[in-house]
């Protein structure tokens, strides 16, 4: 049975539609912005077209009336719902006292505590506050460095950590491409994306056959000085990859065979998503360095770095200002953080991402039978994804121009998604109820369907 303790978030909500979409006000408001927005804006937010006027739970009405079930979620950041009453409570009062500067603040204070009251590891509750998810990274690897005295680093295909010119040499896609050179000493290994295994073998007679060519593969290109392993517990932008719970055992493994620190980012995977309250808690890997972000703020900008002691005090990463940032850990961040936090716990938003995770996928993974194009419907928590393919038996991904039309349709439907891609990642908020996964797979089936039946994966 679902969570029932979260009575300050609406349940069974729906799409209704006023107008078209985007309609007439959406329109105009995009058309001012256009003026002076420079391109590089996140792909959904272009194509919908959609003016925000308001969100409740996980709902979206834009000024035109329209209201839309959201399962982007905020790419991972929407864990409470949408203006959540009682963060919006904390962040209004904290406002009202103190909004900005690194002084001490009974908010950091509270933050620090309830974060070390229940850590990704032993020991590692030693936390350093920033702004944004890249920020949290390019400083774990600099702490990495200081402690290790090496300067290189591991990471994975598909993998993603930012966009900041360090994060951005570890990202494991194409993404980067026309604009290099990268960071040199970066080493970009095999991440286990069973699904489309980079050797073609299948789990679990692979013997994680991917993590011995990742070490050999290390081995072979690095200089031996590798500071340490990058990787998430589940890769979010690679299409919210999961690996089999012995895949971060053995990249454990690797890290101290290389001499290296394990760094574990928890952005997408931390405080519940995947239906644990740690990502890495499914395969019970300890890091030595984790990084925070998304839903930590509750909608609010704010990541975090975590450490233990010994590492932390490394030189120059631990003298004053060595390690800091200018928004990092302010009173109003630390507010939403906390508020964010008691939220999760209070109305055991864990439990119920695992259970509500656990409905949606049982109503998706009849899909893979349902329409020759859905290749594989995969879940932890309400951390899942649909992969779009032409073809079954070779993997051959849906076109761009055949997610777009998914996309677009969901769109007209009332339904928001990530279905642009055809890694179909579904991240909705942790306080979504069955209800409203009912009404959004409704709409998710009505749009296959047009697909299946106009063949959309000849496209």
């Amino acid at each position: 049975m679902e969570n029932a303790t979260n009575p300050s978030q609406p349940k069974n909500q729906k799409a209704s539609l006023k107008t078209e979409v985007p309609g007439p006000k959406s329109k105009e408001f995009r058309a001012r912005e256009e003026k002076y927005l420079a391109p590089g804006l996140q792909g959904f937010a272009l194509m919908a077209g959609i003016t925000v006027e308001k969100a409740e739970g996980s709902t979206v009405t834009d000024v035109d009336g329209n209201t839309f079930i959201d399962i982007i979620g905020g790419i991972g950041v929407n864990g409470l719902g949408h203006s959540h009453p009682k963060w919006v409570a904390a962040v209004k009062t904290q406002a009202d006292h103190a909004s900005v500067g690194s002084f001490t603040s009974k908010a950091r204070v509270e933050l620090f505590e309830k974060v070390a009251s229940n850590p990704p590891a032993p020991g590692v509750n030693r936390m350093q506050l920033y702004s944004g998810g890249a920020e949290a990274v390019e400083s774990a690897l600099r702490l990495a460095k200081c402690h290790t005295g090496k300067y290189e680093f591991v990471s994975f295909w598909g993998g993603f950590h930012g966009k900041t010119m360090g994060a951005l040499s570890l990202m494991g896609s194409d993404f980067k491409d026309s604009i290099g050179p990268m960071v040199s000493g970066n080493h970009i290994v095999p991440y286990a994306n069973c699904y489309r295994c980079p050797l073609k073998l299948e789990y679990p007679s692979c013997g994680m056959a991917c993590v011995e060519l990742a070490s050999k593969q290390a081995r072979m290109s690095c200089a031996g000085k590798v500071a340490a392993i990058i990787v998430e517990p589940m890769q979010g932008t690679a299409g919210n990859i999961i690996p089999p719970n012995d895949f971060l055992p053995a990249v454990k493994e690797m890290a101290k065979k290389l001499g290296a620190l394990l760094i574990v980012d928890e952005m997408i995977t931390g405080f519940g998503r995947t239906g644990k309250y740690w990502g890495s808690s499914h395969s019970g890997v300890e890091a030595d360095i984790v990084t925070l972000g998304k839903q930590f703020g509750g909608g609010f900008p704010i990541a975090a770095l975590l450490s233990r002691d010994e590492i932390v005090n490394a030189k120059p990463w631990g003298n004053p200002s060595g390690s800091s940032s200018s928004y990092g850990g302010n009173p109003l961040a630390a507010a939403a953080a906390v508020a964010s936090l008691k939220i999760i716990d209070e109305e055991n938003l864990v439990e119920n991402s695992r259970v509500v995770g656990e409905y949606f996928l049982k109503k998706l993974k009849p899909l893979e039978e349902k329409y020759s194009f859905i290749g594989q419907v995969r879940g932890r928590g309400l951390f899942l994804a649909v992969e779009m393919v032409k073809d079954k038996k070779t993997k051959e991904p849906f076109s761009k121009v055949a997610c777009q039309k998914v996309f677009m349709e969901c769109l007209k439907r009332g339904l928001l998604t990530m279905s642009y891609a055809a890694s179909f990642r579904i991240q909705p908020a942790m306080t979504i109820d069955t209800g409203t996964v009912d009404h959004a797979v409704a709409i998710l089936e009505e749009v296959f369907a047009v697909a299946e039946r106009e063949a959309w994966s000849k496209l």
